[in-house]
């Protein structure tokens, strides 16, 4: 029972339950899983807002003078990452795919009943206005010197943590339970698990390996070690598995990078929070070598390399813009599929069908990867002398 404590045991029971669940239930009790998720879905986006505004623009105010260029950094070391996980995947696609027999079917799988009734939970602002108006506000409260609503942020702050400690941790594994019940229930996870199989193993494999090169560049920067870090990851990367959102993910992710001793405190409140909307580097990874596997299943030849070379520099910049929900990456980028590859409505399908296939994966790599980012923040800040801000942790 004291096992059953720990997150990520929890979040493994209901991972499995909610698999074993899927296999057995019939269509009337479906609707009540389809309901429950739907409305743990809604409380978990529409928390989301509020976790951001609360730990970026207090963070920035902590920052002082330092907040603009603290700001730069992460975003310039967030699109480096991704581009350069975008090169990682175009080199091993054109290594690769040539030698792959890849059969994407799609068909077959039972649609999930609908929902039994409407419960909608709109979020205060959406997430990308949530985290313009943090860094907007965090910045300007600099800027005029307005301690007053620095000590407004700093409490607002408090009550965030407490929302994620009180409500967000507890419903996590119910819903992951939902998602993972779904899957089982239309048929995912068995009836396309050839190439679910073929496809995720390949990604995955370049997910560990961007992230040994993120936290071992880390590691030598900043000299402290990464794998300090990435060991207290565990829970972030199940959640992220299952929830399939950085977004809805941030509240786990904030727990596991507080519980680093090599991350500094002040940069962990800034960076986790930012870093889960604008950091995408393994959904950006993943999406380079589908588009490359798409390309030569359904016409025949993989896109030139300077075609993909335009298509993943811009890649990198809609990635920083997309939502950290499940599917924002490829969602983003539809434009650059239809415009720079010259993918038609196929295409297209089928390109958003294996994504999703995958899509949880790639958030957990996005996810993990943030660590590596903010153990950067830690190393720009200690080389550059801007002074750490305590506050004590929240043991979630």
């Amino acid at each position: 029972m004291k096992l059953l404590k720990s997150l990520p045991a929890r979040l493994l029971l209901g991972i499995v339950l909610g698999i074993l669940l899927g296999l057995v239930l019939p269509q009337g009790a479906m609707t009540v899983v389809v309901t429950v998720k739907y409305i743990l879905g809604q409380l978990i986006t529409f928390c989301v807002p509020l976790i951001i505004i609360g730990f970026i623009a207090p963070s920035i105010t902590k920052l002082g003078k330092s907040a603009t260029r603290m700001l730069v950094v992460a975003i310039v070391i967030a699109y480096v990452s991704s581009i350069l996980a975008a090169f990682l995947s175009m080199g091993a696609g054109y290594a690769i795919i040539p030698h792959l027999s890849i059969i994407t079917d799609p068909e077959g799988l039972r649609a999930l009943p609908a929902v039994a009734f409407q419960l909608d939970i709109p979020q205060i602002m959406p997430v990308m206005s949530a985290l313009v108006f943090s860094v907007l506000l965090g910045l300007a409260a600099v800027w005029t010197k307005a301690n007053t609503i620095a000590a407004v942020l700093q409490e607002f702050q408090n009550i965030v943590l407490e929302i994620v400690k009180k409500v967000i941790i507890p419903v996590l594994p119910v819903f992951i339970a939902a998602t993972f019940c779904g899957l089982a229930w239309e048929g995912s996870i068995t009836r396309q698990l050839p190439v679910f199989l073929i496809v995720i193993l390949i990604v995955m494999v370049g997910h560990y390996i961007w992230l040994a090169v993120l936290y071992g560049s880390a590691s030598v920067y900043s000299g402290r070690s990464g794998i300090e870090v990435v060991k207290h990851y565990g829970p972030a990367y199940l959640t992220a598995v299952g929830t399939m959102s950085s977004a809805a993910t941030l509240a786990v992710a904030l727990d596991c990078a507080r519980k680093s001793r090599n991350l500094r405190s002040d940069m962990v409140d800034f960076g986790i929070p930012l870093f889960a909307n604008i950091h995408l580097c393994g959904s950006v990874l993943t999406e380079v070598f589908f588009v490359m596997t798409v390309s030569k299943v359904l016409y025949g030849q993989i896109p030139p390399v300077g075609t993909m070379v335009l298509f993943c520099l811009l890649l990198g910049v809609f990635a920083i813009g997309a939502p950290g929900v499940p599917g924002g990456t490829v969602m983003a980028s539809l434009g650059l599929i239809t415009g720079v590859l010259g993918f038609d409505s196929d295409g297209t399908a089928l390109m958003l069908a294996v994504f999703a296939l995958q899509d949880s994966f790639g958030t957990a790599c996005n996810v993990t990867g943030d660590g590596a980012l903010t153990l950067m923040l830690t190393g720009y800040a200690e080389k550059h002398g801007i002074r750490e801000e305590k506050r004590s942790a929240i043991d979630l």
